[in-house]
């Protein structure tokens, strides 16, 4: 773990991370398309042999739009390094008003009873199961306060926009609504500033030296402010950072992979809460 000597979200910042300006890893090469393999005759029958891996349906990537890992009955946010996202699906039922139970971070049976019936809702299989790509529809039908979102987040390239009275980031891609994350913000005393921001500085293992606090996967955009993951955050709603955008750790992990190779312009706005 590498250790810094940066003021944790504040006006002061000393980093040692990541240029902006590094270059992207080279593209690897795409993959051979291989037929199927079609067997000599026996018994008067043809046997074709099963297509090989590369050409199955592709795994869900971190990088997908609205990606989250599947959450399934049982599952719990059990500590800040277990996060199975089941607070941020119960928010989502909730907001979508097929969910009227507490937001606990435990997949109980009325959980599943709510996925099941926003499932049905939207045409997909009633598993009960929080998939993939039930999480998308999910995510795609509660981004909050879309009339607010200012325009020059939905401007070319990569823009990330914090939403400070909806606890919530939006990522665009070239002017595509490509996730949304539910985050924290800095408290009354130290709040996350608001204005039009670009990543100046990353630094993937970051440490403060003066709170002794874990910051991976910083990414800075004002001074000492950043996106970063939270080693203290459970609840988005609960609590607030001091001055930076705290998100869940495989949140800022998949914000990372996605644009810590690419300028990435920043707008923070709304009433602080």
């Amino acid at each position: 773990m590498r250790r810094s000597t940066t003021l944790v979200c504040s006006a002061a910042l000393a980093f040692s991370g990541l240029a902006l300006g590094a270059g992207s890893p080279a593209s690897a090469a795409p993959a051979a398309v291989v037929p199927a393999v079609v067997s000599p005759a026996a018994a008067g029958q043809s046997t074709v042999a099963a297509a090989p891996a590369a050409l199955r349906a592709a795994k869900p990537s971190r990088k997908d739009r609205f990606y989250r890992a599947t959450t399934r009955p049982g599952d719990r946010d059990r500590s800040v390094t277990s996060i199975k996202h089941v607070r941020e699906l119960q928010y989502r039922l909730r907001w979508a008003g097929v969910y009227g139970g507490s937001v606990n971070g435990v997949y109980t049976a009325r959980t599943a009873k709510a996925v099941k019936k926003f499932q049905k809702r939207h045409g997909l299989k009633r598993s009960g199961v929080a998939n993939t790509a039930t999480w998308k529809r999910l995510i795609q039908k509660t981004v909050r306060g879309k009339s607010k979102i200012p325009k020059r987040c939905k401007s070319s390239g990569w823009n990330a926009c914090y939403d400070r009275r909806r606890h919530q980031v939006v990522l665009y891609r070239n002017g595509t609504l490509w996730n949304s994350w539910l985050v924290r913000g800095g408290a009354a005393s130290s709040k996350t500033r608001t204005g039009k921001f670009t990543v100046f500085s990353r630094s993937k293992n970051h440490v403060s030296s003066i709170y002794e606090a874990k910051m991976p996967y910083a990414q800075f955009f004002s001074g000492g402010q950043a996106f970063h993951a939270s080693y203290l955050m459970m609840d988005p709603f609960v609590g607030h950072s001091h001055g930076c955008v705290n998100l869940y750790i495989p949140d800022a992990k998949q914000l990372w992979a996605l644009t810590s190779n690419k300028k990435l312009k920043v707008t923070v706005y709304g009433a602080w809460s």
